[in-house]
C-alpha cells in the first residue's frame, strides 16, 4: 500500500474508534447538547415575547428567526467540549503515549479526533435544528444557495472549535481540567449577538461582544438562513474559523510532538 493509503487507513481506524467511543458513552455527548436545547426553549417560551417586543418584532415567532442562528452556533460550541474531555482522557491514561510508539500515521490519531467531533457536532447541529422548526422555526427567504453556504459555515466554525478543543485536551492534566478550559466556548455565544442586538447592549459592553469569533459567524449564519444583508460579517467570519483552525492545529500538533514526560 501506498504511504497515502495507510494514511487514510489509519485515520479511518481512529475515527471509528472516537464513534465507538462516542456511542458507547452517549451520557456526555447529550449532556452536552441538553444546553442549547433549553436555552432555546428558555429564550423562546419564557422571554420570546418580552424580547421580540424589546427589538420592535410582532411576536415570539421574530425572535425565535433571531435566536436560533446563535444557538446553532452554541451547540457547536458545547459538542466540542467533549473532544477536549476526549483527547485529555486518552492523554492521562497513557494510550496517546502507546499510540506514539506505533507504526501508524502520526496525524490519525489527532484527526480522529478532529472528524468524529466535526461529525458529532453536525449531527447535534442538526438535532436542535429539529427542535427548533419544531417550535416554530421558519427559513421562507433563503435561497438553496444560502443554505449550502450556512451547512458550510458551519462545518467550519465547528472543525476551527474542534481543533482549539483537542489543544485544550492536549495541554490538560486530566478531563475535567479540560472540560473548565473549554468552558468559554460556551460562554462567548452569552456576550455576543445570539440573544440581543449589539446595538441594545451598553456602550462599555459592546466591544467584548463585537470582537469576538462568535458574532460575526452568528450574524453570517443569520444573514444566510433569514435570507437577509450580510455585510462584512461574512469575510470576518471565514477569517476567524481559519485563524482558530490554523491555531488549534499548530497548538495540538506541537504538544502532541513533544515527548512524554
Amino acid at each position: 500500500m501506498s504511504s497515502l493509503a495507510l494514511a487514510v487507513r489509519d485515520c479511518s481506524t481512529m475515527l471509528r474508534r472516537n464513534l465507538l467511543h462516542a456511542r458507547r458513552y452517549p451520557s456526555l455527548t447529550l449532556n452536552l447538547l441538553l444546553t442549547p436545547v433549553m436555552l432555546l426553549l428558555l429564550f423562546v417560551y419564557i422571554f420570546g415575547d418580552v424580547m421580540s417586543a424589546g427589538m420592535g418584532g410582532g411576536d415570539r415567532s421574530d425572535y425565535i428567526a433571531y435566536v436560533v442562528p446563535g444557538i446553532l452556533l452554541m451547540t457547536i460550541g458545547s459538542t466540542v467540549i467533549g473532544a477536549a474531555v476526549s483527547v485529555a482522557t486518552d492523554m492521562s491514561e497513557g494510550i496517546i503515549a502507546r499510540f506514539r510508539t506505533m507504526a501508524i500515521h502520526r496525524g490519525s490519531v489527532l484527526i480522529g479526533h478532529v472528524v468524529g467531533s466535526v461529525l458529532q457536532s453536525v449531527a447535534s447541529v442538526v438535532l436542535v435544528g429539529t427542535v427548533a422548526v419544531a417550535i416554530g422555526f421558519r427559513s421562507k427567504d433563503a435561497t438553496a444557495l444560502e443554505w449550502l453556504a450556512a451547512f458550510g459555515l458551519l462545518a467550519l466554525f465547528a472543525l476551527a472549535l474542534t481543533w482549539i478543543a483537542v489543544g485544550m485536551g492536549m495541554a490538560s492534566p486530566n478531563a475535567e481540567a479540560a472540560s473548565n478550559s473549554a468552558m468559554p466556548l460556551i460562554l462567548l455565544p452569552l456576550i455576543s449577538s445570539a440573544f440581543t442586538p449589539i446595538e441594545a447592549m451598553p456602550g462599555w459592553f459592546r466591544p467584548i461582544a463585537e470582537y469576538q469569533p462568535f458574532t460575526p459567524a452568528i450574524e453570517t449564519l443569520r444573514g444566510l438562513l433569514l435570507g437577509t444583508e450580510i455585510g462584512n460579517n461574512g469575510w470576518l467570519a471565514l477569517a476567524w474559523c481559519l485563524g482558530l483552525a490554523v491555531l488549534g492545529y499548530r497548538w495540538s500538533a506541537s504538544k502532541f510532538g513533544q515527548d512524554p514526560t
